[in-house]
């Protein structure tokens, strides 16, 4: 495949070329995923060790920090490493292992914030048939399409970008091997690839997005006659996801919903939802749910006891 396609490696031009803007970020973005290891490994563990955890909401959730973490680890090292490297460069393998890894994680967690929000529309639109509906079967089911379902879309977004030849443009102008990026290297015409990639790409996030608020505002319909405390809790759970919801959903479709066209500015939106929204999932998550707060504190109480014996 190297031979045929005339390269061996490509080279990323990265977030900057000035060498302190390059220390700045190094120092930046390694805070920034040591962050998002750390807390989402905490709301994992929170999740696993605490049985009054064990609920569909709070599995799916075990499940976006899982997503997360794997997501992040896609992109961030390597670019965290790049930032003190005099030659940025990545393996043609490498950039193919990148690309399907990022899609797929990416793709998974799009599913999994679709499943969760109707795990959310299930509790609170009808909340006699919750346990019915969500069953550990059901959970399992939904949570396995979506991995599945990522993994079919990363392996056709992979697909159509590295059967198209590559003669020697290897120059990146990003941090990571994005697809739009990529695609403008191919010594072909990406016309009919540009298409594909759209309807695959960005057809899933608008759709997803579009499901999404629609049960939301299913959910809102229902909540007119609740009471006002039932009313509080359920807008507190539904505000912390589609807060997720849009951090992550609306810079995908900036990037994805339009054809191979780069701008300056993609880079700056791909950091977004590449490192900043995995960062801020658990925060958000945690921050606006006493569940998770009153089990995170017991936790770390019962860690702080054992150390002092």
């Amino acid at each position: 495949m190297e031979i045929a396609n005339n390269i061996t490696e490509f080279i990323f031009l990265g977030l900057s070329q000035d060498p302190k803007m390059q220390l700045m970020f190094f120092v930046l973005f390694l805070f920034f995923y040591i962050v998002i290891i750390v807390r989402n490994v905490l709301i994992l563990l929170t999740v696993i060790s605490d049985p009054q955890l064990h609920t569909p909401m709070y599995f799916f959730l075990g499940n976006l920090s899982l997503v997360d973490i794997a997501y992040s680890s896609a992109t961030a090292p390597k670019m965290i490493a790049d930032f003190v490297s005099e030659k940025k460069t990545i393996s043609y393998l490498g950039c193919i292992t990148q690309m399907f890894t990022f899609h797929f994680f990416g793709c998974a967690e799009i599913f999994v914030l679709t499943v969760m929000a109707f795990d959310r529309y299930a509790a609170i639109c009808h909340p006699l048939r919750y346990t019915t509906i969500m069953s550990v079967n059901v959970c399992t089911m939904l949570t396995s399409l979506s991995w599945l379902g990522a993994l079919g879309h990363s392996f056709v977004q992979t697909l159509l970008t590295f059967q198209l030849p590559f003669c020697n443009a290897q120059t990146i102008d990003h941090y990571f091997c994005n697809v739009h990026p990529v695609l403008k290297l191919a010594c072909a015409d990406t016309t009919l690839v540009n298409m594909l990639v759209v309807a695959n790409s960005g057809i899933i996030s608008l759709g997803c997005f579009l499901i999404l608020l629609a049960s939301y505002t299913v959910i809102l319909f229902s909540l007119r006659k609740r009471s006002t405390e039932s009313r509080h809790k359920a807008l507190s759970t539904c505000g912390s996801h589609l807060t997720v919801v849009t951090f992550f959903f609306v810079p995908c479709i900036f990037i994805y919903l339009r054809p191979s066209t780069t701008f300056p500015l993609d880079k700056v939106v791909s950091v977004f939802y590449t490192t900043i929204t995995p960062m801020l999932n658990p925060l958000i998550y945690t921050l606006r749910n006493k569940e998770v707060k009153n089990v995170t504190k017991r936790l770390w109480n019962q860690f702080a006891s054992l150390n002092e014996n």
